[in-house]
């Protein structure tokens, strides 16, 4: 990167971090330091919790995921609106009345202390394991683009998001993250811009690229349990998971529970619900754009450079040299049937554009046939090496062909993103630590400024073990989806818990805690023997479905215990 990109990265990201410690300077009770005080307004709640939600991971991973299979991403999302006006009806006026800290002071509430101790300690395991994904995930994708020492950039990330959520509490995690959301939503806007100048076809001709080559296809509505992303996904088993994540993950929950009023709160997160699903399609077109600009320049075989050089200084350089021609080969081909198939499409004749179509097809899988080997050589030269690349396309492009002060800007756009969910998380944990199990628990009578203190180390604790945890992670198959499948695991069994706490008054805390840890079981079952089944039984389903099954397994069983020991002691 130039000193312009430099400046610009740094200057960004230390402007944010600094005005959050300064805008929340001051002594704090426990109150305004866990609740903001109860200031919020309703456009910063909902600033804060898209923020929340829109990790790294979703900029990273969005766009190359767009590049690769095209916009159906966006029907995950169809059922959010649906499950914030659900929260915005049920959960919020409830948390309002009880006036609690923490989601899971409500079970307690409810029914007993063991019962919210499980959900609090679910939650924490969850988004534990989470909160090193969130800064692994964008901390080796950065190292790797950035030449960068990958544990110091963990470090980096992580030490500058303690210092600030800290220092601030919640209310310096949503003001920060008003001022990263507009770096985040303003650097892809303009990406988006540049993107669409570069192409060296009008953005009609673009359109028809991308429709061709089947990347528009936004609606799926083929039923297929083992499809993760469809319509009926997205409307059922997604729903399921947002409210869990929105209503029940305290991360999100401590977002809202900062509001002025009950309505704040509530717009907050409505304004969330409907804004949403644009952002994304501006995340996947981008993305789908870049996938255009690359069908007429050509795009390296593999875009994790660090793996190719490794290639070209080894034992298989000239394997590689050779793949590298055959990739050059078929994309001048390719390049040439696009602009044939405009041609044909420009003067009407469709079925000389089918034609063109199937023959791009063809070309298609004849070049993930190379980049297969390609990826074959690089496991060979190096056995550990992460070879799917789809997380690095678009910060590739950007590091290519973008000019001087957007390329930094757009990297802190990366690094705003993993500041601004790593902090709500970091946040909650920190809560949900000191409320939910120091204070009920351990230690029951201390002063304010004790749990607030406490409250400080338990966050710094959380961090430094999130650190920890990424230094030492591994890369999963596609970063946005190992995010969604750690919350499926254990989402459907506290969305559980609460559903029944809500809605069937008749089970009691004894029946509810059974019926939770049966069901997480369950779900760590079907998970750990998905696509291979158990006693005869097959079963193969994507992971959005555990959340659907997970809630309505608790329900169901609390309602089975509950009448057994009903029967019981009528004995």
């Amino acid at each position: 990167m130039s000193a312009l990109d430099w400046i610009v990265l740094f200057g960004t990201l230390g402007t944010i971090a600094i005005y959050g410690i300064y805008k929340t300077r001051g002594k704090k009770n426990l109150d305004s330091y866990l609740r903001g005080g109860n200031s919020m307004n309703w456009w910063t709640i909902g600033l804060s919790i898209m923020a929340t939600q829109a990790s790294a991971i979703t900029f990273l991973s969005t766009p190359g995921q767009a590049y690769e299979s095209g916009m159906g991403f966006i029907q995950f999302y169809f059922g959010l609106p649906l499950a914030m006006i659900i929260i915005s009806v049920f959960f919020i006026p409830i948390y309002y009345k009880l006036k609690v800290y923490t989601a899971y002071e409500y079970l307690e509430n409810r029914f007993d202390l063991k019962t919210r101790t499980l959900a609090a300690l679910l939650f924490i395991i969850q988004r534990g394991l989470a909160s090193g994904i969130t800064i692994y995930a964008p901390a080796i994708i950065l190292s790797t683009l950035l030449g960068w020492n990958l544990t110091w950039t963990v470090i980096f990330i992580g030490a500058v998001v303690i210092i600030y959520t800290v220092s601030g509490g919640t209310k310096a995690v949503s003001i920060t993250q008003k001022q990263q959301m507009a770096v985040m939503m303003g650097g892809m806007i303009l990406a988006g811009i540049i993107v669409l100048n570069l192409l060296p076809v009008s953005f009609t001709e673009a359109l028809h690229v991308a429709g061709k080559m089947e990347k528009l296809n936004i609606v799926n509505f083929e039923f297929d349990p083992s499809d993760r992303y469809n319509v009926w996904s997205g409307m059922t088993a997604a729903v399921f998971l947002f409210l869990s994540y929105f209503g029940a993950d305290q991360s999100q929950v401590q977002r809202y529970l900062s509001g002025q009023t009950l309505s704040q709160s509530r717009m907050g997160l409505i304004m969330n619900g409907f804004l949403k699903i644009p952002m994304q399609f501006i995340i996947l077109f981008i993305g789908v754009m870049v996938f255009v600009f690359y069908q007429f320049y050509q795009p390296p075989v593999v875009f994790n450079m660090v793996q190719t050089e490794k290639l070209k200084n080894s034992e298989f350089s000239d394997d590689f040299a050779l793949l590298e021609n055959r990739y050059t080969e078929n994309f001048e081909q390719s390049k040439a049937e696009y602009l044939s198939m405009l041609e044909a499409i420009e003067s009407g004749n469709d079925e000389n554009a089918s034609e063109f179509s199937t023959k791009l097809q063809s070309l298609k899988e004849e070049q993930e046939v190379i980049r297969d080997e390609v990826k074959e050589l690089i496991v060979k030269n190096d056995p550990v090496a992460e070879t799917r690349d789809t997380d690095y396309v678009f910060m590739r492009f950007v590091m290519d062909h973008l000019p001087e002060g957007i390329v930094g800007l757009l990297f802190a756009v990366i690094f705003s993103a993993a500041m601004s969910s790593s902090a709500s998380e970091l946040n909650s944990l920190g809560s949900t630590t000191t409320i939910d199990l120091y204070k009920r628990s351990i230690k029951k009578e201390a002063t304010d400024g004790h749990y607030v203190i406490s409250s400080k180390l338990f966050t710094a604790l959380w961090g430094a073990g999130a650190i920890l945890f990424a230094i030492y992670a591994s890369l999963f198959e596609n970063l946005i989806q190992a995010v969604n499948l750690l919350g499926s695991l254990f989402y459907g069994t506290i969305l559980g818990i609460f559903i029944v706490g809500f809605m069937m008054k008749w089970i009691k805390g004894q029946g509810v805690f059974i019926a939770a840890l049966f069901s997480q079981a369950l779900i760590l079952i079907i998970h750990f023997k998905n696509g291979e089944g158990l006693f005869g039984f097959h079963w193969d389903i994507g992971f959005l479905w555990y959340n659907a099954i997970g809630c309505l397994s608790v329900m169901l069983f609390a309602v089975i215990i509950q009448s057994t020991m009903k029967l019981i002691q009528g004995k």
